[in-house]
């Protein structure tokens, strides 16, 4: 921590309530300068909430907020950020269609001086080129569109816009959750300048290992109160589980084993758009088969081609033995293929509708009668579900942007259990979900293996491939570079054929 550690900013026993339900409960919480504050707890605790009060977006129903010791009132996202207060969301917040450097000052563009006040492009390129370069990326990527890149490269976009701002506070949600090894280590040494500098720095994660590893200090919430804040150092990660979930968790992978049963999905010679890879792989009821591989060696592209997302060259897909066309979603559907995205709001959810709403959307055939949908019937069916995989809140009237994470991915996976999916590709499951509904995410999916579908799991977090599936398959440069067993597997391996060495 630097030696320059006033206190940048605090809140006193901030209140929030939404129709009556109390989401924050008397917050006390500060942030130094030259520190990392992290802020844990479960989806659903608090934490966005809080984010959003300090930020402006929300305003506090009581307590106070002092900024460098003096007591301030601001109710705008606009009025934090002239205090020296800046905020990478964990849900992207770019335009597809502007470029890179566009992005990065959208809403805040420079101009020439003069009468017709034309935009500065040269002067936004330069500066944006200047962060970019602290965050290790080409300066190359400025003329770019945004819709040209992976998640991983916008959220780096995300964090040049933040860098752009003259900001004492930085709040940081999830930054490393669409991120490589190596953009992750980048970011590290970006926040440990940041720190040397004097900025103080809100740092929300669910990855503990990554908390020890940048934290100074910790306040964890649980249920919309302030448990603890606790130095980082002296903090075990063990305590942090058990103080953030009121329990212990003696299994963070409660992987259970089945016996092998028949093929359920094979996949043969595909050939993805512009590629001459050829993918080849089989995966069988009663195990979990897991992906592994770099930021751009095709896991995802292969499962979206796979599920008819994207167009593939060509190849064949049988489902339990029988070859099947997929052509789009709906063919992989009427086949009996789940996939759960790695962007569960973009892609995965309608956020602006019901909880039925969403799990019904992708069944409407099957809730049909005499050519009516049978609205009654949907209601019916996601009450069975929410209440089988415990959606909290339980309100299928509720619209699913009211969920936390954890509780979204729940409805996503109803959606396709209600399709009577056989075969489910997971795509990222647990990413931006804490610890408690990680475990329940991978009961969930112990519950599918033994009930006979067949589950795969894409996942560029190497403890969740290790810890709950059966075989791992890795991906290096758009083909299958290893196979392992769950005896074989290990994290040095794995990291071999994942950059080729295998």
């Amino acid at each position: 921590m630097s030696e320059n550690n006033h206190t940048l900013l605090e809140v006193k026993g901030i209140r929030k309530s939404f129709a009556g339900n109390h989401v924050l409960k008397g917050i006390d919480f500060d942030v130094r300068a030259g520190e990392v504050h992290v802020l844990l707890g479960e989806n659903g605790a608090g934490k966005s909430t809080l984010i959003k009060i300090l930020t402006g977006a929300y305003t506090k129903d009581a307590g106070e907020i002092y900024w460098e010791d003096n007591k301030v009132e601001y109710n705008t996202p606009s009025e934090a950020m002239e205090l020296g207060i800046a905020t990478i969301y964990q849900e992207l917040n770019v335009v597809q269609e502007l470029t890179v450097y566009e992005n990065i000052f959208l809403g805040r563009e420079l101009k020439k001086s003069g009468k017709y006040s034309f935009l500065n492009r040269k002067k936004m390129k330069e500066e944006a080129a200047k962060h970019l370069k602290r965050l290790g990326q080409d300066p190359s990527l400025l003329n770019k569109k945004v819709s040209e890149l992976g998640i991983g490269k916008q959220q780096l976009v995300e964090i040049a816009k933040a860098l752009t701002v003259d900001a004492k506070l930085l709040i940081m949600d999830e930054p490393t959750a669409s991120l490589s090894g190596s953009e992750v280590e980048q970011l590290y040494a970006t926040v440990d300048e940041l720190r040397r500098q004097g900025m103080g720095i809100v740092f929300i994660s669910h990855r503990l290992e990554e908390i020890k590893r940048m934290g100074d200090r910790i306040t964890i919430l649980r249920d919309g109160a302030g448990i603890a804040t606790l130095p980082v150092k002296e903090t075990s990660v063990d305590k942090m589980i058990e103080l953030m979930v009121g329990r212990s968790l003696d299994e963070k992978y409660p992987k259970q084993y089945f016996e092998k049963g028949q093929e359920g999905l094979k996949v043969k010679n595909l050939r993805l758009k512009g590629s001459n890879q050829e993918i080849n792989f089989t995966a069988y009821q009663g195990e979990i088969l897991g992906v592994s591989g770099l930021v751009g060696a095709g896991r995802t592209e292969v499962m979206r081609a796979v599920f008819g997302a994207d167009l593939k060259e060509s190849g064949t897909i049988k489902v339990f033995g029988k070859e099947v066309n997929i052509k789009s979603p709906k063919d992989a559907i009427g086949a009996g293929l789940a996939f759960i995205t790695e962007d569960r709001k973009g892609e995965g959810l309608i956020l602006d509708q019901t909880l039925d709403f969403n799990i019904g959307v992708s069944s409407l055939k099957k809730f049909k009668k005499g050519g009516l949908i049978q609205l009654g019937d949907i209601k019916e069916a996601a009450k069975t579900y929410v209440k089988e995989l415990q959606v909290r809140p339980s309100d299928i009237n509720l619209h699913a942007r009211k969920l936390s994470g954890g509780n979204q991915q729940k409805v996503v996976i109803a959606k396709w259990l209600c399709t009577q999916a056989k075969v489910f590709i997971f795509d990222e499951p647990t990413r931006g979900i804490d610890v408690g509904a990680k475990v329940e995410v991978y009961r969930l999916i112990n519950s599918l293996v033994e009930n006979g579908a067949v589950v795969i799991i894409v996942s560029s977090e190497l403890p969740e491939l290790l810890g709950m599936c059966d075989r791992i398959l890795v991906m290096h440069e758009g083909k299958i570079s290893g196979d392992l067993s769950r005896k074989e597997a290990t994290q040095e391996k794995i990291m071999k054929a994942a950059t080729g060495g295998m």
